[in-house]
C-alpha cells in the first residue's frame, strides 16, 4: 500500500515512522527547505516519552508546576506529570531521522498544489492552512494568534508564571540560557495586549515570531483521504498546545488504519467529550478568577494534557 503524507510536521514524521515500520510505502511531502518546527514554546508533558523515548535526551529543563497570576489573586497549579523544555525543531528533526531510518521517502522543498495521485491512502498532517482541508472543502477552524520571544538571562526554575488576559494568556517559560515571554489571544488583539505587558515590565525581546493556533474539530468522511494534528484544528483550548493531542490522534489512527472512517469514529468518541469539558473549564475559571477570585482555591492539581 502506497501512502503520502503531506506536511513534515509533528504528526506527519511520527506517521510516518509508525506506517514505515510496518511495512508501508510511505512518502511524506513538505514544502518547506528543511525539518523543525521553530515557532513554540516546546512545553511537553512526561507522556512526550512513551510516543518517542528518543526525545529524553533532548531534554533542556523540567517544569512542576505553573502559576497563574489573576488580578487579584495567584493560583498555584501542580503537573500530574512532570513537564519537559525540549526544542520542538531538535524533536522535528529526530523524528524525521527515525522516519527515514524505518523506510520512509522525505520530499523536502515540495509545496503541491494538487492532491497527489498514484497513492491508496493520503493523509493531510499540514498545519493550521491545511492544504488538504481546503481542497476538501472543509470549514476553518478558529484561529488565535501565538506571539513569543527571548530575553538572554539564566533560569532554570522548574515553574511556569502565567497571566490570563482578555481571550488568551501570557507566559514565561524558563529554558536555562534565556527566558520565553509569549501571548496566545485573538488575532487581532494579541500584538497589542502583548506590547503593553512588556511595556509594563520593562522586557526587551530578541528573536520574536509568531503563527497562528487552530481551534476545532475538524475531519473529512473520506474513506481515502483523511486529516491529523493541527490539520484537523485540535489544539488544548487552555494552552494552544497541539503536540500531545497530535500524537495522540495518530496513535487512534495507526490503531484504525487503513479504516478512515473508523479512525473518524475514533477520534470523536475519544476528543469530543475532552473539547466540550476543557472548554467550559477554561471559561468557568476565567470568569472566576477576573469576577470572583475568591472562588478558586490557592493550589490545584490537574492532568495537564486533557484535565481530567
Amino acid at each position: 500500500m502506497r501512502i503520502a503524507i503531506i506536511g513534515a510536521g509533528i504528526s506527519g514524521l511520527y506517521l510516518a515512522w509508525k506506517l514505515s515500520e510496518k511495512g508501508y510505502d510511505v512518502t511524506v511531502f513538505e514544502k518547506k527547505e528543511k525539518i523543525g518546527q521553530e515557532v513554540c514554546s516546546g512545553l511537553f508533558s512526561k507522556r512526550i516519552l512513551e510516543f518517542i523515548p528518543e526525545s529524553r535526551k533532548l531534554i533542556q529543563n523540567r517544569i512542576n508546576y505553573v502559576i497563574l497570576r489573576f488580578p487579584k489573586k495567584t493560583i498555584k497549579v501542580e503537573f500530574s506529570k512532570v513537564f519537559f523544555v525540549i526544542s520542538h525543531f531538535e524533536l522535528d528533526k529526530l523524528v524525521a531521522d527515525l522516519a527515514q531510518k524505518a523506510g520512509a521517502n522525505l520530499l523536502l522543498s515540495h509545496n503541491i498544489g494538487e492532491i497527489p495521485k498514484g497513492y491508496d491512502k493520503i493523509i493531510g498532517c499540514d498545519g493550521a492552512n491545511s492544504f488538504v482541508r481546503k481542497s476538501l472543502e472543509l470549514p476553518e477552524p478558529k484561529y488565535r494568534l501565538g506571539i513569543l520571544g527571548f530575553k538572554k538571562e539564566l533560569s532554570s526554575s522548574n515553574f511556569v508564571e502565567t497571566w490570563p488576559c482578555k481571550n488568551g494568556f501570557i507566559w514565561k517559560i524558563p529554558k536555562g540560557k534565556e527566558i520565553e515571554y509569549g501571548i496566545l489571544a485573538k488575532s487581532k488583539e494579541a500584538k497589542l495586549i502583548f506590547d503593553e505587558f512588556l511595556k509594563k515590565k520593562n522586557i526587551i525581546l530578541e528573536r520574536t515570531k509568531s503563527k497562528i493556533v487552530p481551534q476545532g474539530f475538524i475531519m473529512p468522511s473520506n474513506p481515502l483521504i483523511t486529516l491529523c494534528g493541527d490539520a484537523t484544528g485540535l489544539t488544548k483550548s487552555w494552552s494552544g498546545g497541539g503536540v500531545m493531542w497530535g500524537l495522540t490522534g495518530a496513535e487512534i489512527l495507526l490503531k484504525t488504519f487503513p479504516d478512515f472512517l473508523k479512525y473518524k469514529r475514533a477520534m470523536r468518541k475519544f476528543f469530543i467529550p475532552k473539547i466540550i469539558f476543557s472548554k467550559t473549564a477554561v471559561k468557568l475559571v476565567y470568569f472566576l478568577g477576573f469576577k470572583m477570585p475568591w472562588f478558586l482555591p490557592k493550589n490545584s492539581r490537574i492532568e495537564s494534557d486533557f484535565l481530567l
